[in-house]
């Protein structure tokens, strides 16, 4: 698992550096393209595929493994009237920002979240790119990937009710890059951008989430996360100047540099999207 200063370094810059070149409500996870190029209406598709692959209703007590700073528990319940809706999240910054919107209907819990320990059980779950911070790089060349992955399915499974839907949305390695110059870019994101995350493969969510979660959808969306990661350079380079001004000119090349390496490995099939609807199994044993 990612530990406290490395999700720091993720997520804990200034809010409104994402602002500027997130989409309006500050989703940092791929959105869905389906007949349209506007990043906005894209989010807002994907927060809706999200939500029915939960099976939420207004009557559900939803939570949100790695809730960001808090715009699906916003779309819950400001847009779908859902009256509770609980957000988990290591990063102060972003958690900060949840009280600071003060949003009617949610919670909010800054901590690990295998330390999580809810007083009741919960009727859907949504987890939208966190689960790459479940296992670190280190973890998985010791051949322990499965086993946290199906730790952190197990504990969903725990935190849930009889009859719950699980929604995932995470990134998947896909074919390994052909040119060392590719291999070294990868490599610098990840201990440069995302320090002690991993992004998983599907065979090791598919060995990992039984016998807890049954898989009832999965759709991959590589070309839509290509989209997203080139609106949000487009709008990054599009506000160079303040950036370089308010946080300095080595963030605006370290985050181009970052948005140019997940354009080209989702167009090189290094990377993948991939969104989950599963059902909980109510009888594991």
């Amino acid at each position: 698992m990612s530990s406290k200063a490395e999700i720091a370094v993720s997520y804990d810059l200034d809010p409104e550096f994402f602002r500027l070149w997130l989409d309006s409500r500050m989703n940092y996870t791929c959105g869905v393209f389906d007949d349209t190029d506007d990043l906005d209406t894209a989010q807002l598709v994907k927060l809706a595929i999200l939500h029915d692959f939960a099976h939420i209703t207004p009557e559900s007590r939803v939570l949100d493994i790695g809730c960001g700073w808090g715009n699906n528990l916003a779309y819950l319940t400001q847009e779908r009237n859902v009256a509770q809706a609980h957000g988990i999240t290591l990063s102060e910054a972003q958690y900060a920002d949840i009280l600071r919107r003060d949003l009617p209907g949610v919670t909010v819990s800054c901590l690990d979240f295998r330390d999580f320990a809810p007083a009741e059980t919960f009727d859907a779950v949504q987890s939208i790119c966190m689960i790459e911070h479940v296992c670190t790089p280190e973890q998985a060349r010791a051949g322990h990937a499965v086993a946290r992955y199906r730790d952190y399915f197990h504990r969903a499974w725990r935190w849930t009710s009889p009859g719950a839907h699980f929604a995932l949305q995470t990134g998947l390695r896909d074919r390994l890059p052909r040119r060392p110059e590719e291999a070294r870019e990868l490599s610098w994101l990840s201990k440069t951008i995302f320090p002690g995350g991993m992004t998983p493969r599907a065979e090791d969510l598919i060995m990992a989430v039984g016998p807890y979660w049954e898989v009832m959808q999965l759709r991959t969306r590589r070309q839509d996360y290509q989209l997203t990661t080139t609106h949000w350079r487009t709008r990054l380079r599009a506000n160079e100047s303040e950036i370089r001004d308010r946080w300095g000119s080595e963030l605006f090349e370290t985050y181009d540099r970052y948005l140019t390496c997940c354009i080209n490995s989702f167009a090189r099939r290094h990377m993948t999207l991939s969104q989950w609807c599963l059902r909980r199994v109510d009888d594991p044993e």
